[in-house]
């Protein structure tokens, strides 16, 4: 499960077209593609009508991977921005409802997610996830890796590691977790999401599980840090029809929502130590 929204456009490839390497694990779909971009990163893709479906928006990732994560163990102990750098991603009329939602009366559902950092070509690097179309508030949206909070889970860190293995295949052993984020609240799906900054050290093959994902979304550190991508966008969304929303603009995709929320706070974070 993931959370948040993205209005994204798909780069669409003949599967016959790229060098692809396939293999089944149960639900998941590995589907290697080494040189469709360039890059020799072998970045994983859901297959689709014979497609190789991938959202891309990495054109550029200038930030050394080394000194990111040199950068990942100052922001450790810094106090957190919180609902500051939420609320600057979200429209008045969201912010009423984060400022009442939890104290509604309604018991929120737990929730964790993982923002998971990696190197590709040495550079700082952010994975992001879409979701299948369901029958549901987060059908098609974009968010982290993570989802509910389960009864053998042993805390909500736990959570949000064995929901980024089961839904892009990063065994939580490879993930070094730098830190918890401050948690938010999602009025239309009632959970309380606890997301935590991860870092792996070495660009991972991603596997997809395909009955939640459909596919993935690479964007870069120096995006996510740019001013020139923070804008504004009419939407509709669960709550308001063509209303003005805060977004992150990502290599031609407009991500906002609570992903925009959280990606904002990691962006203040580290403006304390850049």
């Amino acid at each position: 499960m993931a959370f948040s929204s993205v209005s994204s456009n798909f780069f669409s490839f003949d599967a016959n077209a790229v060098e692809s390497k396939e293999s089944d694990t149960g639900n998941a779909t590995s589907v290697g593609l080494w040189d469709a971009f360039g890059s020799g990163f072998p970045l994983q893709a859901a297959r689709k009508n014979n497609s190789i479906i991938v959202l891309r928006a990495t054109r550029y990732c200038n930030m050394d991977f080394e000194r990111f994560s040199e950068l990942a163990v100052k922001i450790k102990n810094l106090p957190l921005p919180g609902t500051a750098s939420h609320y600057k991603m979200a429209p008045e009329l969201r912010i009423r409802e984060l400022k009442t939602g939890i104290g509604s009366g309604l018991i929120p559902k737990k929730a964790g997610v993982m923002a998971l950092f990696y190197p590709r070509k040495g550079e700082a690097c952010l994975l992001l996830i879409q979701r299948k179309t369901y029958d549901g508030v987060h059908s098609g949206q974009i968010g982290f890796p993570g989802g509910g909070a389960e009864l053998s889970d042993r805390d909500i860190l736990a959570t949000a590691l064995r929901e980024t293995h089961e839904e892009v295949g990063i065994v939580p052993d490879r993930i070094e977790v730098v830190r918890s984020m401050s948690s938010l609240y999602i009025p239309p799906s009632n959970y309380e999401v606890q997301p935590f900054i991860g870092l792996t050290f070495k660009a991972p093959p991603f596997v997809i599980q395909e009955t939640e994902i459909e596919s993935l979304l690479e964007t870069s550190f120096e995006e996510v840090m740019d001013e020139a991508n923070l804008v504004s966008r009419e939407l509709t969304t669960s709550y308001a029809r063509n209303i003005e929303v805060p977004a992150f603009y990502l290599g031609g995709h407009y991500v906002w929502g609570a992903t925009g929320m959280v990606l904002n706070e990691i962006r203040d974070l580290f403006k304390q130590v850049l």
